[in-house]
């Protein structure tokens, strides 16, 4: 059965609207809406659509949602299907922008996101635990993880380096067996759509430092390169992304990348638009609301537009990836991986949470962070107690515990 558009403009947008909650509930939501209630998408087809979205960089949701368009629509249809799952959370982002950049300093708003980062401790540790129950099956794959956290927690290396030593590990390492005979692929139409969308991608961007907007060319690049190398979902990224805008750019301070991070838990689509909310919180800071909003767009163009590229690219040869021992190893070692470096953001989003002061302390090649202990923090600690008892004890939802920790966090400042 093929839908008419109008079909899958309210299907599509019902799902980026209810989005909320993270890769694992949107993953579930579409499932719910494509293949339980409507016989848009078989059982295996969209198994298998899961299976390439999580072998390509970005955010692995919106790309499935884009998947599902192409396979009913074609290229029309994923552009419709990504567009609605990522565009309701963008208005939200914006919206959320303002009103941070007016109201962010009060003291009430402060002590609402403290209750907020607290929560997000919590959602991350869930995030690891749950990534590690699929990812940790043998020694091998735990010895991957430990080596992921050491390499960005001790020593420091870039993100990209990391996923790309743990691809060639398990690209190596296959245990390879006989591969089926696969039709064959238009070869050229490959090549055209690379062409076609690596060109609009990419070409913006030079546009913008050939036109010599430092500010705009600076975040465009760098969350292009942010897109080539997110695998694992945002989580994976988010302490590369932090260390890179707090330290090396400066756009943006530690606080407030933090509560970049909880504000984007708080939307509907992809967790990955934190990269709008720092880019412009970025242009608000550096020029007002006329950059920040040219910004936004610069980091959703730079963010989302290479998500099209992936899916539009590689879904013609679902068969041919699916069925590539070696391509799957590597995936499995770069997932290994990704659980060692979200425990490194685990670890790190605590200590900036928890504790006022957190210094460096550097031992040769090691470079550890190393928290103050009189500054901790007794109310975040104990808002952190209240929220893992709220989301694990009670099992209650994501938006709830948010909801409910903000309150908590601006009741405590009044009393």
């Amino acid at each position: 059965m093929t839908p008419s558009y109008s079909e899958m403009t309210r299907v599509f947008g019902h799902i980026g609207v209810m989005s909320f909650g993270g890769p694992a509930a949107q993953i579930a939501l579409m499932h719910k809406e494509l293949v339980e209630e409507r016989p848009w998408l078989d059982e295996q087809s969209y198994l298998r659509a899961l299976s390439l979205c999580m072998l390509l960089p970005g955010p692995e949701a919106m790309q499935l949602a884009t998947y599902s368009g192409w396979k009913l629509r074609g290229v029309w249809g994923g552009l419709l299907a990504g567009g609605l799952f990522v565009l309701p959370g963008a208005f939200v982002i914006a919206l959320l922008v303002a009103l941070y950049a007016q109201y962010g300093d009060l003291p009430v708003v402060q002590s609402m996101f403290l209750g907020i980062k607290a929560a997000v401790i919590v959602i991350v540790l869930q995030a690891l635990r749950n990534l590690s129950r699929k990812a940790l099956k043998g020694r091998a794959s735990w010895c991957l993880a430990g080596l992921g956290f050491l390499a960005i927690f001790a020593l420091n290396l870039p993100f990209p380096v990391i996923i790309a030593a743990a691809a060639l590990w398990g690209y190596a390492n296959a245990q390879t067996g006989e591969t089926p005979a696969l039709p064959k692929v238009d070869t050229k139409a490959t090549l055209r759509t690379a062409v076609i969308w690596g060109g609009l991608w990419l070409l913006p961007l030079v546009s913008l430092t050939l036109a010599g907007q430092s500010l705009l060319s600076d975040l465009g690049w760098f969350f292009a390169k942010l897109a080539v190398v997110t695998f694992g979902g945002a989580y994976a990224v988010l302490a590369y992304m932090t260390q890179t805008i707090v330290d090396q750019y400066g756009w943006i301070g530690t606080d407030q990348m933090i509560d970049a991070l909880g504000l984007a838990e708080t939307t509907p689509g992809p967790l990955i638009l934190v990269t709008q909310f720092v880019a412009m919180l970025t242009g608000q800071l550096a020029g007002g609301a006329s950059l920040a909003i040219a910004a936004g767009i610069v980091a959703l163009w730079a963010t989302f537009v290479p998500c099209f590229l992936w899916i539009f690219l590689a879904a013609p040869y679902l068969d041919h990836i699916a069925a590539r021992p070696r391509l799957a190893s590597a995936l499995q070692a770069i997932t290994a991986t990704v659980v060692g470096i979200i425990l490194n953001l685990s670890v790190w989003f605590a200590l900036h949470v928890l504790f006022e002061h957190v210094t460096q302390l550097k031992w040769g090649v090691l470079k550890l962070p190393m928290p103050e202990w009189a500054t901790f923090d007794v109310t975040a600690g104990v808002f952190c107690l209240i929220s893992a008892i709220w989301m694990w004890g009670l099992k209650r939802r994501l938006g709830e515990t948010l909801i409910l920790m903000a309150v908590l966090g601006a009741s405590a400042h009044l009393l």
